[in-house]
């Protein structure tokens, strides 16, 4: 792809990390919800898919506090979260690991989720949908978080699955400027 074109080519994307995507939605909190340093954030979900490792890393660098949820069986690798633990104690911040989502998301600056059916897991669909019941982020899961937190979703989101209309087409629902923000991350990237 970047044999043949005229503009740079930026993915970096893989089945264990999204980095370009954890650079653009800590520009979104850091835009919406000040210095990320000691803000907590929560990722519900699939907690073993690289956005989660992705949050766990990321998060941990930027010193905040990292809460994942996920059901058994969709739990982190222990090396990512022992990774991320090693540099929340250098950054200031924390890393938990939850089954329980109402525990990862109390208190929250920031929530966040991805799709439960990932590319190449069409298979699996039926079998993930069932594994993810009690997941789904509502209004009742947000109502947990801080009142005034923002929601992320890196996109393409399945309403009435990981999350409900109401809260990704909310007011609290930031994804367009964080889809926005890929541009931003990316160009930030290059320049570095």
């Amino acid at each position: 792809m970047a044999q043949h074109s005229r503009v740079p080519v930026i993915n970096s994307l893989s089945d264990d990390y999204h980095p370009c995507q954890i650079l653009a939605d800590l520009l979104t909190i850091q835009e919406h919800k000040g210095a990320l340093a000691g803000k907590t954030f929560a990722y519900l979900g699939d907690a073993s898919n690289n956005m989660a490792n992705s949050y766990l890393i990321g998060c941990a660098t930027a010193g905040m506090h990292v809460k994942v949820a996920g059901p058994a069986g969709y739990q982190p690798a222990a090396a990512v979260v022992e990774r991320a633990k090693a540099i929340a104690a250098q950054t200031g911040g924390s890393v938990e690991v939850f089954t329980d989502p109402k525990l990862a998301i109390a208190g929250a600056d920031a929530v966040a989720t991805d799709t439960w059916v990932s590319m190449g897991q069409e298979a699996e669909s039926a079998q993930r949908i069932a594994d993810f019941a009690g997941y789904t982020i509502d209004a009742d899961l947000m109502a947990l978080a801080a009142a005034d937190a923002i929601f992320l979703h890196c996109l393409p989101a399945y309403r009435g699955y990981e999350v409900t209309a109401e809260v990704i087409d909310g007011p609290q629902s930031v994804i367009w400027d964080e889809a926005e923000n890929r541009l931003h991350a990316q160009k930030a990237l290059m320049v570095w």
